[in-house]
């Protein structure tokens, strides 16, 4: 299954996302600079990780193409919480992993509630309860 897919950097907006060194990120701002006589138009594109929350900068023509991660929502269950990780099991394919709990969660899952999460790359985030 392809997890990122070509997508031309001069079409990515604010809140597009975006893989820059291997991370993928969440774009924060971007800048076009005008061609010179010979050159082509620059991006410079300030994107910020969605799992480690720091900013990264990516400057190339405009033309060119970037990867863009492809984010898959999922549900899963709470099975138990240990400190600030909680094990769940996913609501598809019943395969049981432990998930970090995000700061503005913490405190608001419970075992047995229902959490969305997304699969990012290689890796897996909580986003938040479903209701």
């Amino acid at each position: 299954m392809a997890e990122v897919k070509q997508v031309s950097i001069g079409d990515l907006k604010k809140g597009s996302y975006v893989v820059i060194e291997g991370i993928a990120s969440q774009v924060f701002d971007t800048q076009v600079s005008r061609p010179g006589k010979h050159g082509h138009a620059k991006v410079r594109l300030t994107g910020v990780g969605l799992i480690d929350g720091k900013k990264r900068v990516l400057v190339m023509p405009g033309h060119d193409n970037v990867d863009v991660p492809i984010i898959e929502k999922l549900t899963a269950q709470v099975l138990s919480i240990t400190g600030d990780t909680a094990n769940v099991m996913d609501s598809a394919s019943y395969e049981t992993f432990d998930l970090k709990i995000p700061d503005d969660l913490k405190g608001t899952v419970t075992e047995g509630s229902t959490i969305l999460y997304w699969e990012i790359l290689n890796d897996r985030v909580m986003k938040q309860i479903k209701g």
